[in-house]
């Protein structure tokens, strides 16, 4: 157990970690509960599973803070982003994946590399010696949960997350709907033309958010309280805030025009994105929800186009966990109580798949070189990683720490930026040309370190 790094858990940031360890000639154990042990969100048995979206988000590395954490994850040889690379779909500025064939082709590089094992049980209680990586993402199983609360001394945080619904694409209605990116946002004809746009007018927008809020719900078990995440709002509370809230966020009409008639501008557009390679089938973009099945076919079918739609998959919502990391992981993610565990991916507090499989790439990095004796400098603050890795250690507010994406806003200012909209597009391109120069010297001292592939 001395000679190796043990990681409980096998989605993004497990197989990060496992990956970045194995990179750096150090063996690894992963132990995933699946397939013996199953979830509600899960489907399959591979590793590195798309539960909820298909997308890894913006792919800008300019203008975008997720843009440039998948630039900084390529620079350090991520196999979430070479894979994404390999199984991509169009989706305008956006990195979507074939979420199957990704998985598939994740799960073969990892059990197929030498040093890396993976053992299919489920892990009950925090191990008291070796060194360990937790990274069991938002549904840690509740045995293993209690464990955690046991060392730690602080009740988990719990918020819930709601999975999109998925539309077989030839029943969707074309005469209604109209392929485009927003604001014709892409490279190529099959970019600009990624989404499936399904318009509103002001009438039926008002009878569906009534539709909506008056839907049968799913609800929760006694003692359970909803503290959902702002990034990953079911769309029935996004109504709950108002009657423009959709109209602003994911059904927002701006960026498109309506192929089948020009001339008027739509009151509201749903969007679907491509969820797989052969393009059949289309999940809905920000439509997560916790409607029962009965009440989510009636109200997804009042959607212009979607009359008619068959349904691959319905939407969900399941409850996630997190710890307050700020008071208990050090700079190194190790747990203050225990420093042989290191805790990596969304149990953290990171929210989204990049910024989870990004703490695994970075867990991987500082658990390998802790067995080999060797002490890595700090990561710098100034870049995507390092802003997020200074969140989840005492950057954020222990009292109120919630989830959290990678943004700018995370970042140290700039010496010298101008504020405000109109300075907006010099300010993001100074944070990202400074985070990729100064990840770019962190990686160099590794930059003779070799795979053992």
């Amino acid at each position: 157990m001395s000679n190796s790094v043990h990681i409980i858990g096998g989605g993004m940031a497990g197989v990060e970690a496992a990956w970045a360890c194995a990179r750096a000639g150090v063996a690894v154990i992963i132990h995933e509960m699946r397939p013996k042990t199953g979830t509600f969100a899960h489907r399959t048995g591979d590793l590195a599973e798309m539960v909820c979206s298909n997308s890894f988000r913006s792919d800008d590395d300019q203008q975008n803070a997720v843009g440039l954490l998948h630039w900084e994850m390529r620079a350090a040889g991520s196999l979430v982003m070479e894979m994404a690379a390999r199984h991509r779909l169009p989706a305008g500025g956006a990195l979507a994946v074939d979420r199957d064939a990704f998985s598939r082709d994740v799960t073969r590089a990892i059990r197929s590399h030498p040093l890396i094992s993976v053992v299919e049980e489920e892990v009950t209680e925090m191990p008291g010696h070796g060194l360990w990586i937790i990274a069991t993402g938002p549904l840690t199983s509740g045995s293993l949960a209690e464990s955690i609360r046991q060392i730690t001394g602080a009740e988990q945080l719990a918020f819930f997350d709601a999975i999109a619904p998925i539309v077989y694409a030839d029943s969707i209605d074309m005469d209604v709907a109209w392929r485009q990116s927003r604001y014709d946002k892409g490279d190529t004809e099959e970019e600009r033309t990624a989404y499936i746009n399904c318009p509103m007018t002001k009438e039926q927008y008002e009878v569906f958010l009534d539709a909506l809020l008056a839907a049968e719900k799913t609800t929760f078990h006694e003692g359970e309280t909803a503290g959902y995440f702002d990034g990953c709002l079911p769309v029935e509370v996004m109504a709950e805030r108002g009657r423009e809230t959709l109209r602003f966020g994911p059904m927002k009409p701006v960026g498109l025009t309506n192929a089948h008639r020009p001339e008027i501008k739509p009151y509201a557009v749903v969007q679907l994105r491509r969820d797989n390679a052969l393009g059949t089938l289309y999940n809905i973009v920000g439509f997560q929800t916790k409607m029962k099945y009965g009440a989510q076919t009636d109200v997804f079918r009042m959607i212009p186009g979607l009359e008619n739609a068959s349904f691959a998959r319905l939407g969900g919502i399941h409850r996630n966990t997190f710890i307050n990391s700020p008071t208990l992981l050090d700079a190194e993610m190790r747990l203050r109580a225990r420093p042989n565990l290191r805790f990596a991916g969304q149990i953290t507090g990171v929210e989204g798949y990049v910024e989870s499989a990004a703490m695994g790439l970075l867990a991987g990095r500082l658990a390998a070189a802790e067995l080999q004796g060797e002490t890595l400098p700090a990561v710098p603050a100034t870049t995507a990683i390092g802003a997020l890795l200074n969140h989840i250690t005492g950057g954020a507010v222990a009292k109120t720490f919630q989830p959290m994406n990678v943004n700018f806003g995370l970042f140290p200012p700039l010496a010298e930026a101008r504020g405000g909209r109109r300075g907006r597009a010099d300010r993001y391109k100074g944070y990202t040309d400074r985070a990729k120069d100064d990840w770019a010297g962190w990686l160099r001292p590794e930059a003779g370190a070799q795979a053992a592939e």
